[in-house]
């Protein structure tokens, strides 16, 4: 076994240890129940943790009828995890005594490392280090620890458990101590049961993604979700959404920091458009991730995947009690891409008999409120709607009715038996006793239109993300030999020569253009004349990587003056712009035609890796900003996909008497570069081709940028 067979075989055992020890000890374990390193005993004990307590703290002999050790070497067994409550300063001492003997797993509480500056991190590093000499896999520091509920492991000072705590179906695990207590306490009024509540704190050893794999494992958790402030392993990341989807388990994520000063301007288009938390999104959407924008939205989705089956499509049906909450909702739904589709003539002929003649029976129906006095309304209504084969998922909206409570638990209980299809109730000022009767009955119940139509999105997007995920595991990819893929790029670096990075791709298949280096007005003549059509002139100079903006670009050259003068324009106008800049001429090629233009670029994000993307090209592609990204390497219905992403995706079937593109071929090209940069993934930092023409023949690379280490 190799020795990173031997660190993830550890980590996983030392996490299972943490997540369910079978004994705890807690090291500066106090007397005084009401502090951080009291309160751990006193939720054990209160909540009734079956498993054996040691303390070690020499000020005490006993704590709350406790046997307290002066030593960690004074216990006689060897527990599974260790809390540890101490001065920072004494922290590195504990985990060296914890590692002689031989406890895998530890909970570091203790504040005082990085989140205080330089100082503490050092202390930090000399932690980590302390770590890895003795073998202890640590959680934190500066942690408040977990609580598995199944087993009534409460190693933690969280206020969470200060109150009543149940067991359910989500494993939750958050960067932020503070906010993740939050979101716990929303969840436990919202009847979310949390079966894990894990926070991580600074994270210098085991991570949210190692974490939460492990609590993904538990077959009494449906789903996963978690509160993050940034990524540090890209790698882990994707690992756990592959292994979510595998046990279909979606996972739910809430991440912060969207805005920021982005990327460091680079030598292409491609670098300047990578902004971090664009890359997160697209790794998400790639691998079926679930983004909530706040807590509260991320509450509503795990309410309505926990209760609500998969539909089959993104069509939405709407029935309400008010007209102007359907029109918001129809608003919302369209926003987000879902459909609503116009019923079938049966199914509106079957609603005419049913509603009221002041009700409206057409997408979105309105019942009135005359249902209270006829409760049929409602429920046939509902009945019919999911009949409809136009419709995959129906959303039920109504307010108040405190006095018809049982009524309509029963009704919509009912339905829920009756029905295939999903459906989620929003219940606008719901009594509690209404919320609690729903989720007996196995039904989803939220708070207002706009959210309860985000959270259905999100779980269609979730469904439509499971059915692709399913189908791309029968894809194999065509294989590019690293090896050979490499072999030429072995003595490059920096800017690679247009015509060495042209030649690469198209040895791989990427449909690229012939292009010709001229050192001279007199060989870029002979070019043309060989070509025997119009040409285009650009300056080739590993320091000009913009090239129009050095007015270094010629078009539709067709004689001799023409060429010639645009050659000395090129060299002069390169010179003026980069003083510095080697400049080795000039390169010659057709003067392609194509009416749209698009970009594919790739580049290496320190966290995720090889990132391609797709977008609309030209010299305008940082204006519009209009692209798509995919973590490589990725099938050619991947690369659809993104395609479908785009705001401008209309050009591709045509507009204002333009002909629609192939737009398989465009994605069989992204695909392609997609596995060259897997390929290539240890040289290569970035590639920018920028335009792409999509002409009668298919796609055509006209320019490229490619930069390697």
């Amino acid at each position: 076994m190799n020795s990173s067979s031997t660190t993830q075989d550890q980590a996983k055992n030392a996490i299972k240890a943490m997540l369910s020890p079978r004994s705890i000890v807690i090291m500066g374990a106090s007397e005084q129940l009401n502090k951080i390193n009291g309160r751990p005993l006193k939720f054990l004990l209160e909540k009734g943790y079956q498993g054996g307590i040691y303390l070690v703290n020499p000020k005490y002999s006993e704590i709350a009828g406790v046997t307290c050790y002066p030593s960690l070497d004074d216990i006689d067994c060897i527990p599974d995890l260790a809390i540890i409550a101490l001065p920072a300063t004494m922290v590195c001492d504990s985990i060296i005594a914890l590692g002689k003997k031989g406890i895998p797993a530890a909970l570091v509480f203790s504040s005082g490392f990085g989140e205080i500056g330089p100082e503490g991190k050092a202390l930090e590093a000399k932690l980590l280090e302390a770590a890895r000499k003795s073998g202890v896999r640590i959680c934190g520091p500066n942690c408040l620890g977990l609580i598995n509920a199944f087993e009534s492991v409460y190693a933690t000072f969280s206020q969470y458990a200060d109150g009543e705590t149940y067991s359910g179906p989500v494993g939750f695990v958050s960067h932020s101590g503070a906010f993740g207590t939050a979101i716990a306490a929303l969840a436990r009024r919202r009847e979310i049961g949390l079966g894990y509540f894990v926070n991580t704190g600074n994270e210098i050893d085991l991570g949210f993604s190692e974490i939460m794999q492990e609590i993904l494992l538990d077959s009494r958790i449906k789903v996963v979700a978690g509160y993050l402030e940034g990524i540090k392993d890209g790698v882990a990341l994707k690992k756990l959404a592959n292994l979510a989807m595998k046990y279909n388990k979606p996972l739910v994520l809430t991440k912060v920091g969207r805005l920021g000063a982005g990327a460091l301007a680079a030598a292409s288009h491609t670098g300047s458009l990578a902004v971090e938390d664009g890359l997160f999104d697209a790794v998400a959407r790639q691998y079926g991730v679930v983004r909530a924008r706040n807590e509260e939205q991320m509450l509503d989705i795990l309410e309505v995947m926990l209760y609500t089956p998969l539909p089959a499509g993104n069509r939405l049906g709407i029935i309400t009690q008010s007209g102007g909450a359907a029109v918001m909702m129809a608003d919302r739904a369209e926003e987000l891409g879902l459909q609503i589709p116009q019923l079938t003539q049966g199914t509106e002929d079957a609603l005419k008999k049913i509603i009221p003649g002041f009700g409206a029976y057409r997408n979105p129906v309105d019942v009135t409120g005359q249902f209270v006095a006829n409760p049929a309304i409602l429920r046939d209504s509902i009945k019919v709607m999911l009949d409809d084969p136009q419709i995959d998922i129906v959303v039920i909206w109504l307010q108040l009715m405190t006095n018809h409570v049982d009524l309509l638990v029963n009704l919509f209980s009912e339905i829920r038996q009756d029905v295939k299809k999903p459906f989620v109730v929003c219940w606008v000022a719901a009594p509690d006793e209404a919320i609690s009767g729903l989720h007996k009955n196995g039904i989803a119940v939220l708070r207002g239109a706009e959210p309860v139509v985000d959270a259905v999105s999100a779980f269609v997007q979730y469904s439509q993300a499971r059915r692709n995920w399913l189908q791309e595991q029968g894809q194999i990819l065509p294989e590019i030999n690293p090896k050979e893929a490499l072999s030429p790029l072995a003595k490059l670096h920096g800017v690679v020569k247009t015509i060495s990075a042209f030649e690469l791709l198209a040895g791989i298949g990427v449909p690229m253009a012939q292009v010709k280096l001229a050192t001279t007005e007199d060989e870029a003549i002979n070019i043309w004349k060989l070509l025997s059509e119009p040409v285009v002139l650009k300056i080739e100079s590993p320091d000009i990587t913009h090239k129009t903006e050095a007015n270094g670009v010629y078009l539709n050259l067709n004689d001799e003056a023409s060429i010639r003068n645009a050659f000395r324009a090129i060299m002069k106008s390169a010179a003026e712009y980069a003083p510095k800049a080697v400049l080795s001429g000039v390169i010659v090629q057709k003067m392609s035609k194509g009416g749209l233009e698009l970009v594919v670029g790739v580049k290496r994000d320190a966290t995720f890796g090889m990132m391609v993307m797709v977008g609309i090209g030209g010299i305008m592609v940082e204006v519009l900003r209009d692209v798509a990204w995919r973590q490589a390497p990725f099938s050619n219905a991947v690369a659809m996909q993104m395609l479908d992403e785009l705001r401008m995706k209309a050009i591709f079937d045509g507009v204002r008497g333009s002909l629609p593109v192939d737009k398989y071929a465009i994605a069989k090209l992204i695909s392609k570069v997609s596995q060259f940069a897997d390929s290539v993934s240890s040289r290569l930092i970035e590639l920018d081709l920028n335009p792409i023409l999509m002409g009668a023949d298919g796609p055509l690379a006209v320019d490229c940028v490619m930069v390697v280490d």
